[in-house]
Order: structure tokens, then sequence, then C-alpha cells
């Protein structure tokens, strides 16, 4: 099944086809560097756009429950409040949450404002994560919405760590993809913390957030919003959720296809880049003969396959040859 993808203009990521590891992200860092900045005051009013259910109701992530009831929800400008308005209770109103923590960076004035990793979430919710790093928790606090607060049962780390719920672990993964790529070779003055080395994660996070990338795909929420965020605010990208598969083929050293299995009814086989251009067609006959074709036809990266009986479609694909 192939996941939804949002809509990048064509060419948009034209420099990184073909890439992998390091050369992908570097390729990815200079197509989303130098965004078009705000002031931190505009965040407000860019989240009308960005966060909005569509009813003036805010997307909070860390009060939303999807496809339930949330435990309360805010409403747009009227609820909104600084820091110092929660009153120690949830639900009291919402303010600016930099999932990757101002402090990390030491409030530098462009990742401090930019949309890609900032959401609108439950003040009070917001103050309790403080600057923990994300992770799984093992025991702690459990918030209205199911996100937790707690010692980390994650391999790597028994810190505390804030755990957002399963629906919204690929939100904030992506956007933890999206930091460490933008403000690579940026990261002077960035602190060395228990989940980063200044734009750099620590592994123990990585393998993590590389699982929250599958476990929670990319839904129409972060779709819509990177569409908003690039046309209306800052003219670059978050490329993971364009291409969530580039997380696996920057930072999974296993990452690879090295054998292809065709089911016995296929009878041809057809491979496209990431921007839909055909680059093979072909009958294949056997398992060997396939892989063989591949290897010797494609650079290592990412594409799509299809396996054909006839005309009917019996295989659709992402396809990584290394």
């Amino acid at each position: 099944m192939l996941v939804g993808r949002a809509q990048a203009p064509a060419g948009y990521y034209s420099s990184a086809e073909g890439l992998s590891g390091q050369a992908l992200k570097e390729a990815l860092h200079e197509i989303i560097d130098g965004h078009t900045t705000h002031s931190y005051g505009d965040l407000w009013n860019a989240f009308w756009s960005t966060d909005n259910k569509g009813n003036g109701v805010v997307w909070d992530m860390y009060s939303d429950i999807p496809g339930g009831t949330p435990p309360y929800t805010f409403s747009m400008g009227v609820d909104q409040c600084g820091s110092d308005g929660c009153n120690n209770t949830e639900g009291t109103c919402y303010n600016r949450e930099h999932s990757w923590p101002q402090s990390w960076f030491n409030k530098q004035s462009t990742p401090r404002t930019d949309l890609h990793h900032i959401f609108p979430t439950d003040c009070q919710v917001n103050h309790d994560r403080g600057d923990h790093p994300y992770g799984e928790v093992r025991s702690g606090t459990t918030f209205q919405n199911g996100s937790k607060l707690g010692t980390c049962k994650t391999p790597g780390y028994t810190g505390t760590v804030f755990e957002p719920i399963d629906a919204y672990k690929g939100d904030f993964a992506r956007a933890y993809f999206y930091m460490s790529v933008r403000y690579y070779g940026e990261d002077a003055g960035w602190k060395t913390t228990d989940m980063t080395d200044k734009s750099e994660i620590k592994p123990w996070a990585m393998a993590m957030l590389l699982r929250w990338n599958k476990l929670d795909p990319v839904s129409q929420k972060e779709i819509d919003r990177n569409n908003v965020i690039y046309n209306d605010y800052q003219d670059n990208r978050n490329p993971f959720i364009d291409h969530p598969e580039y997380a696996d083929m920057i930072w999974d050293p296993s990452w690879s296809v090295d054998e292809v299995a065709l089911p016995v009814a296929a009878e041809w086989m057809v491979v496209y880049d990431l921007s839909g251009r055909k680059l093979i067609q072909s009958n294949v006959s056997n398992e060997q003969d396939a892989t063989m074709k591949l290897k010797n036809e494609l650079k290592r990266g990412c594409y799509l396959l299809m396996l054909l009986d006839g005309n009917r479609v019996v295989v659709r694909r992402k396809l990584l040859v290394n």
C-alpha cells in the first residue's frame, strides 16, 4: 500500500534523487535552507491556518483524541495565553510548544519561529513537558488524552521523558528529522542534551523516532500543514512529510532491498522514480533476473515498484536499492 504524501512542486527534490545517507542529508539541507522567517508574535496568526480543525478549534496534539472526544478544546485566539497562564490545570489555555525545546538551541531567532516544529498545545502539558526529551514512558503521570510524563523505558535512556499518544508520534518524529536536517551545519551555540548533540539526534532517540515514523504514517493533517507553511509562510517544506522514506535512507544503516519477491503470476516489472518518471519496464520470468536488472540499471536510492500480471497490478510498493 502506498502511503499518501504531500504535494511538493515538480522538481523540488530533483537534486536529492538517487542519493542516500550523508549525501541525501546534505542535499535536503540545501533545498530547505534559508527559509522565510517571521516574528514570534506571527505564530499566533499562523496557527489559524496551520492548526485549525476547520471550525476555529485548535488542533492540539497534547489534548486531541483522534476518532474520539477530546477532554477539552480551545478556541483560536480566545484561549491563547503565555507560559504563566496555566494555573496548574489542564484545559485552561493553549500556547506555543517548541517540540525541539528552545533551550536546546539557546532561543536563536530562526529556529524559535520555525513553524515546522512549533505547535499550539495545552499550556499546562507544555509546561510539564518542559525541555524533557520525547520517549516512551515506563511509569509516571498520564495526561487527559493519554500523553505521559515519566521514567523512560526506551533502550538507551532512563531519564524523564514525555510520550505523546501513538496517533501523533510520527508527527513529532518527522518534525525532529526536519530540524536535524534544516539546521545541519548551522547549530553553533546549540546545546548537547540527553536526546541531541546540537542538531544531531542521539542514537537511542533516532532508533525510536524511526520506529515512530513507521508506527504513525503521514496524515492528511500533516500534508495540509506542510503545504500551508510552504505556500503561505516559510517557502520551505518538511521533506519527511513529502517523503517519509528519506528518514530510513539517511539514518537507518540497514536499509536496502537486495531481493525482489515476485509473485508467480507476475509478468511485468515497472519501476518509477519518486517524481513519477518511468525508468524500467521489463518482462521478467524469475526473481533472479529481476534482481539483476534492478542492480544493473538503478543507482542507489528510493523508487516505486509495480509488478503486473497482464494489465492487473499485483504488487505496488516502495523499493530501496542499496
